[in-house]
């Protein structure tokens, strides 16, 4: 798969969802890639900004979008690495801040 089907796929999914990609398509792209390479080497799409063990089961909380992401988008405007963000942090409405990692493993 390009990384530009998945950006399509990724956009409708996130539409469907009441959220947005981020509008810093670089750093859609570069995550998307992230992706890609984790399904290559996993199969499965785990999140990039987190280390996969391989063991899909172990991981299931971190393919993407991660079980983390909704309350990370409700809380900060966006999910852990930015990918999905909500209308009003695309639109400049809520600050840039650190999300704090949820993940326990």
């Amino acid at each position: 798969m390009t990384p530009e089907k998945l950006y399509e796929i990724l956009q409708k999914y996130a539409q469907t969802k009441g959220i947005q990609l981020n509008k810093d398509k670089n750093l859609v792209f570069e995550l998307i890639n992230g992706l890609l390479i984790n399904e290559a080497r996993y199969g499965y799409r785990s999140c990039p900004c987190r280390l996969a063990s391989g063991n899909r089961e172990k991981d299931a909380d971190i393919i993407c979008p991660c079980v983390y992401s909704y309350d990370d988008i409700k809380e900060f405007g966006r999910c852990y690495c930015g990918l999905y963000v909500s209308n009003e942090y695309n639109e400049g409405k809520i600050l840039e801040t650190i999300v704090p990692e949820r993940r326990k493993k």
